[in-house]
């Protein structure tokens, strides 16, 4: 087949899949936004998208529909010259729904089979506005705005001819209409490589080097924000310090925002969150990483006592996934994306996303007592394995599912 590969920071959730296909034979190639530079093992074909923002005074609730509606556009010309001047027309398009790339695309090939990344859908209750009071209090304007924020996510779906969610939570967040098109499958962790290693090592960039079987609280995000939970982590830190005074807590993650709104004028969510506790801890002992290469993260999850995983009921990060299979003790937010993974007492424990006490005494058990909970570390991983390693279940049911759409005869 002809898979062509729509997202606009590819690879993304993508990475394993297209060379995973075009490994078997097909012929695949990705469209993505001229800015991004990430590597890629396929063909890419890249669009420049430069439309001004829309006027928030004129557009009101559509600014966002308009924004998404716009690089769709972009996204559809980029494919109109594929098709007229290339003579290029794939047999399946596979495009990320979360920017409105693929709402056109069938209009330029309607015959070729369309499958979108459904990832999440918006609504103003029940999910991440208004979960966390603090910064999103929620009401009807925030409901009306949620709502119009789906719009664009809703009409991808309809003019697709499946979809794929990567957990069964995510999926339903979608409306009841919708969930029959959408197929559950993880992205997948390649467990190989995420694997317990008890000589693992880590070099701070103080010199300080940190082993397998040391005190070490860990957090890691892409971004330090409230949706991950970085605040209530920061606050449960003085006490967790002041137990163990031995503990080191390396924290990962940048300085920006992925999700929801910024920190306000003039400062960023990182240093707000230090701010507020510098006084109570040993500042000594947190060390701020940053981003970071992936074969450090995988070190710093091999020799994590107690990784702290917090999050809105919202998108549910990869890195929690790979921490469990590193052999991780998780302790993770008692919100629906993490509860589809994580049983307390089993596999890991759950703590409520705003109990800053409970957080406090479940980090600080755990690395105080880290034999007792090595069976829910053991657990983790199993359940990583079984239910979500890339090779033996992701991959296969992920070509299964885009190969069932080649062409008949």
């Amino acid at each position: 087949m002809k898979i062509l590969f729509v997202h606009q920071n590819f690879p993304g959730q993508f990475l394993y899949l297209a060379p995973a296909l075009q490994a078997r034979g097909h012929d695949c190639r990705a469209l993505t936004d001229a800015t991004n530079k990430r590597a890629s093992k396929i063909p890419v074909l890249r669009y420049r998208h430069e439309v001004p923002l829309p006027d928030p005074k004129a557009t009101r609730l559509g600014r966002n529909f308009i924004q998404m509606t716009d690089r769709g556009v972009t996204a559809a010309r980029a494919c109109l010259q594929l098709r007229d001047k290339h003579g290029y027309t794939p047999d399946v398009i596979f495009g990320h729904s979360g920017w409105g790339e693929t709402l056109f695309l069938k209009e330029v090939w309607p015959d070729a089979k369309l499958i979108v990344y459904a990832e999440f859908y918006y609504r103003g209750v029940d999910r991440d506005v208004g979960f966390d009071v603090e910064f999103s209090r929620g009401g009807f304007d925030a409901v009306m705005t949620a709502q119009s924020r789906a719009a664009h996510l809703g009409q991808s779906l309809l003019h697709a001819d499946a979809a794929l969610a990567p957990t069964k939570w995510q999926a339903s967040t979608y409306p009841p209409a919708l969930q029959p098109m959408i197929k559950v499958i993880f992205d997948g962790v390649n467990t190989d490589v995420m694997v317990p290693n008890a000589a693992a090592s880590l070099t701070l960039p103080n010199g300080q080097q940190l082993r397998a079987g040391d005190e070490v609280l860990t957090f890691v995000n892409r971004n330090l924000e409230p949706y991950r939970g970085y605040h209530t982590f920061m606050r449960a830190l003085p006490d967790v310090m002041a137990a163990r005074a031995d503990a080191q807590v390396v924290i990962v993650g940048g300085d920006d925002v992925s999700y929801g709104a910024a920190a306000p004028k003039g400062q960023n969510w990182k240093q707000m969150f230090l701010d507020e506790v510098s006084d109570r801890i040993d500042l000594s002992r947190v060390h701020f990483l940053g981003k970071v290469p992936y074969a450090q993260f995988v070190a710093l999850m091999q020799i994590s006592r107690v990784h702290a995983y917090l999050t809105y009921p919202f998108v549910l990060s990869w890195s929690m996934l790979e921490a469990m299979s590193a052999g991780a003790y998780v302790v993770g937010s008692r919100s629906a994306p993490v509860e589809e993974l994580i049983e307390d007492g089993v596999n890991g424990r759950l703590v409520d996303f705003f109990d800053i006490k409970a957080w406090s005494d479940a980090l600080t058990q755990g690395l105080a007592e880290p034999e007792r909970f090595m069976p829910l570390r053991r657990a983790a991983r199993q359940t990583i394995v079984d239910n979500y390693d890339l090779q033996s279940v992701c991959m296969p049911r992920m070509v299964d599912f885009v190969e069932s759409f080649a062409p008949k005869g």
